[in-house]
């Protein structure tokens, strides 16, 4: 059966910056507004829990102890998967009956405890952990904070909604990515993002009309005066910079043309309206992988194995059962909520 239509939210908002209960108190509370509105998918920004470390792109190097400072708050502040805090998040998502999708630093717990990873987080509306998707490659100096995730191929969630995939930020600068999703049929691209600039808002509308699918591009709204002055790089910024951060989320439809945004300087829920049959219909005049492929002459290939199938949920809790899932997996680390790879080779697809 066709998914109806229904509506979306983009939730474009600031943290309370680097202080994660506090954080996920206000995103739950921005989830509950959205749903209260009737959205049934609601988008929050990336690493929106508990901030996103923007001193990477102001502090110089040579302060090695106010980067020391605020990379040791962040780590305490980031968040453990599965864990207390994403279980409130998926709480929300229950008691909101929506999809929800929201960027957070998780820390690699199991391991050192101190290294992080850009996370996405995907709650089906029964607040069911459906994926947590890890940055692939932090851009230029957030690399000084996160580390690349872990190579498990890509996925398109078949929702209730629509087909449902995402990817963080300048992921979406990777054609191979993309087109990982675009085979599996995306409908719903979600892109949380840090990038605000007219180059990414322009890319947002080339990826909706390349892949033909709605597009939810989600950026934080960060105002100076929204950081505290504790932490040192304030003073970095430069005496006319008000916002570190406008914003500029959108929602695109499947033909490039923006629905909704983008919105600036404020913090603001985005809403609009999403029938994922105009993704299937609009593919009658391009199909990146069907009708307008070539397999006889291009081939692509995840490596890990297929990635086609929804992922199995895994329990959001700190219970004793999600914290026995958690050291089963290798050497504690997370187990993937995707199929289990059969073997290490690429497995060609031609279609």
């Amino acid at each position: 059966m066709m998914p109806k239509p229904f509506l979306a939210a983009a939730v474009q908002a600031a943290p309370v910056f680097l202080d994660r209960d506090a954080t996920v108190d206000k995103a739950c509370a921005l989830i509950a507004a959205a749903a209260a509105n009737g959205a049934r998918l609601i988008v929050l920004p990336e690493t929106f829990v508990p901030a996103y470390p923007a001193w990477v792109w102001f502090l110089p190097l040579t302060r090695r102890a106010d980067i020391a400072m605020l990379y040791r708050t962040l780590v305490e502040q980031s968040v453990e998967v599965p864990g207390p805090e994403v279980a409130r998040l998926g709480a929300a998502a229950r008691a909101a009956g929506a999809w929800v999708a929201v960027g957070v630093n998780e820390r690699n717990v199991g391991h050192s405890g101190t290294t992080l990873y850009n996370t996405l987080l995907l709650f089906d509306d029964q607040g069911r952990l459906v994926e947590w998707h890890r940055k692939l490659m932090p851009t230029g100096g957030e690399r000084m904070i996160w580390t690349p995730g872990e190579p498990v191929p890509l996925q398109v969630h078949d929702t209730p909604l629509g087909r449902v995939g995402q990817l963080i930020c300048w992921e979406n600068y990777m054609p191979l990515a993309r087109f990982a999703l675009y085979e599996q049929g995306a409908q719903i691209h979600l892109a949380p993002t840090w990038d605000k600039s007219e180059q990414w808002l322009a890319s947002m509308r080339h990826i909706a009309r390349e892949g033909r699918m709605f597009v939810i591009s989600v950026c934080q709204a960060l105002h100076r005066d929204m950081v505290p002055d504790r932490f040192p790089f304030k003073d970095a910024l430069l005496a006319g910079l008000h916002w570190i951060n406008v914003g500029n989320s959108v929602i695109v439809d499947p033909e490039g043309n923006v629905m909704v945004g983008p919105c600036e300087a404020k913090e603001e829920i985005l809403y609009t309206e999403i029938d994922p049959g105009k993704a299937s219909g609009s593919r009658w005049i391009f199909d990146a992988a069907g009708h307008y492929n070539r397999p006889d002459l291009f081939t692509f290939s995840q490596r890990g194995g297929e990635a086609a199938e929804p992922a199995e949920p895994v329990p959001a809790s700190n219970s004793a059962p999600a914290r026995a899932a958690r050291k089963q997996s290798a050497g504690g680390e997370r187990r993937s909520p995707r199929k289990p790879v059969a073997n290490a080779a690429a497995k060609k697809r031609r279609r």
